[in-house]
């Protein structure tokens, strides 16, 4: 009885938030132009909105209620992750220095098991106000041994999976208006000058070129190598005509080829096709424009190397997922305005094409969404638009797949060490009331200050909801940094904004978002954008599915449609009708 009071208490929580949420959601289609969902306006719905995060109680969301907006077979993936991401903020901001051991947090902390609503309170407490350097540490769990031990168990075996470093060097391609001229394509400067560029090749059949002597000679030494069957007798299999060039996502400040090697393996043994993917710099060390020079350098070299990757080239489809798909775009357009061949078309899984702090109906879904909070969103936006950056690493310091978080090694290390404490401590362990528990998290708007002082000012009260109404408030003030930078409106940077004669000339654009992605907004109106200018472009949204739904292919059946939908989107590209002759080119032999 006692057990079904408490759900029914947080229930009815989230109700009550939910119900502001959707006032607030009436208030910013009300008040945009027809057809628009970002109010772009430099202040009131977008300083409302933000007043309203930093205030309204969240920690229902995150206790008993955790991703009940989301598919049932992915709430014990979103338990896990959001239980070890609480037990690994409570360390890291007790010690700074010495992130591994969190990881015995993991397991000693009972608590959070036990106990949802101290969960929950825990989350919006410790996590949301962590830095940039916390989120980087924890998404890149898993570029870990151990972690990606156990993806590859269920991963397709692939003949070809290889990291290359491509040199610095000036390529010479032709001119797509006219094969006879050329252009020269300088490889990347921004920042700290020419440098060079890590890649991932991935080929479920060993082609030819892929074990040439030219290409093996680009290989890391640290990386993984060709790596064949016993019973491999080593014949290759001819050039495919088709290549695709993959932007892994992280928001632009984690991650790399490693960890989305799970479902690029899977691609390239459904596709029958080679894929490259790019280890772009990540920021804060690396912001715009590195990475983007990066990716259309690497775009490039494929096109003129494309023989070494095993391909021909003439059809190339850029793939990319959020931060990832953002590039896919980007690196088109920078194509088009250097005059080179684009690519034959771009699937982008639910892509970040408008980097700024405008509020739309679903970025309020940031206020629910353990995955993708709207603190953590500015953080990267912030970090990507290099805002508050005074220093940037040599380039030979950010190799993201050597130097990628020593502190997640270190984290990992003490698992072992953990689990032997997490019995013990989860039987010790007494569940706080949940009355209280619940209780301490929230707040009337005239309840008690909060414990944490805030950067922003105190928030003004919507004046919109309806009388003898008010969301809960939290006594937890979020500690945000509202990114303000003029650079977030670079049509590069957000795509979105971009004028017309940019866009005009992009390929096919295929989306394939997720209908309670935060993010949802930037695909539609992106979509929306393209379809008035004529651009051919396709909307697929998904439905019960979390940003980043790519990377849980493993978790559950609805994650696996999505990404065999995104396959389908690259075998029309790989598919559609050959566009005259003078319009398109082969890759470079």
């Amino acid at each position: 009885m006692d057990h079904n009071v408490v759900e029914i208490e947080a229930y009815c929580s989230a109700l009550c938030q939910l119900r502001a949420l959707l006032y607030l959601a009436r208030i910013i289609l009300n008040d945009n132009a027809h057809g628009q969902l970002y109010s772009q306006d430099e202040g009131g719905l977008r300083e409302r909105f933000v007043q309203e995060y930093i205030s309204m109680h969240k920690a229902c969301f995150y206790g008993r209620c955790l991703g009940f907006q989301f598919s049932p077979s992915l709430r014990p993936f979103l338990q896990t992750v959001v239980i070890s991401m609480v037990s690994f903020g409570e360390n890291y901001k007790k010690q700074q220095t010495g992130i591994g051991m969190a990881a015995l947090s993991f397991f000693t902390s009972g608590k959070y098991v036990v106990d949802p609503e101290l969960r929950g309170k825990e989350f919006e407490r410790i996590t949301q106000n962590l830095d940039m350097q916390f989120w980087k540490t924890f998404w890149n769990v898993t570029e870990s041994g151990l972690f990606s031990s156990l993806t590859r168990i269920a991963s397709s075996v692939v003949q070809v999976n290889v990291t290359l470093t491509v040199p610095a060097e000036g390529l010479s391609l032709p001119l797509a208006s006219d094969p006879n001229l050329s252009v020269t394509v300088n490889p990347p400067v921004a920042h700290w000058g020419p440098g060079p560029v890590n890649v991932r090749l991935i080929s479920h059949t060993l082609r030819q070129g892929q074990d040439s002597a030219e290409l093996l000679a680009l290989s890391r030494p640290e990386g993984p190598q060709l790596s064949l069957p016993g019973s491999f007798n080593r014949q290759t299999a001819p050039l495919s005509p088709c290549l695709v060039i993959h932007f892994h996502g992280g928001g632009f400040v984690a991650q790399t080829s490693k960890s989305h090697e799970n479902y690029l393996k899977s691609w390239s043994k459904d596709l029958n096709v080679p894929i490259l993917s790019v280890d772009y710099s990540l920021a804060p060390e690396a912001p715009f424009p590195r990475a983007l020079e990066e990716c259309f350098y690497a775009y490039c070299w494929a096109l003129k190397n494309c023989h070494l990757l095993g391909s021909t080239a003439e059809r190339v489809c850029l793939v990319g997922d959020s931060a990832g798909g953002n590039l896919c775009i980007t690196v088109s357009m920078r194509a088009i305005s250097h005059g080179v061949r684009i690519p034959d078309g771009i699937v982008a899984a639910y892509p970040a094409t408008l980097l700024t702090s405008d509020a739309s109906p679903s970025r309020l879904l940031t206020l629910i969404d353990p995955l993708l909070p709207l603190s953590v969103l500015y953080k990267c936006i912030n970090a990507y638009a290099g805002a508050g950056c005074q220093s940037v690493q040599p380039a030979q310091q950010l190799d993201t797949l050597v130097a990628l978080g020593q502190d997640t090694v270190k984290m990992l290390s003490n698992f072992a060490q953990g689990a032997s404490n997490w019995l013990q401590t989860l039987i010790e362990q007494k569940a706080p009331s949940s009355s209280s528990s619940s209780s301490s998290s929230t707040t009337s708007s005239n309840g008690p200050s909060p414990s944490k002082s805030n950067s922003v000012e105190k928030p003004k009260e919507v004046q919109d909801y309806p009388e003898n109404f008010e969301p809960l408030r939290s006594r937890c003030l979020v500690d945000i940094e509202i990114p303000c930078t003029p650079i977030m409106k670079n049509p590069f940077v957000s795509p979105l904004l971009a004028p017309d004669n940019l866009l005009k000339g992009l390929p096919p654009v295929h989306i394939v978002a997720s209908a309670l992605d935060a993010l949802l907004d930037d695909s539609v109106m992106f979509a929306k954008k393209l379809r008035n200018m004529n651009q051919p472009v396709t909307l697929t949204v998904v439905e019960d599915l979390p940003h980043g739904f790519l990377s849980l292919v493993q978790f559950s059946k609805e994650t696996q449609d999505a990404a065999d939908m995104c396959v389908r989107k690259i075998r029309e590209v790989f598919q559609q009708e050959e566009l005259p002759a003078g319009q398109r080119q082969p890759g470079l032999v």
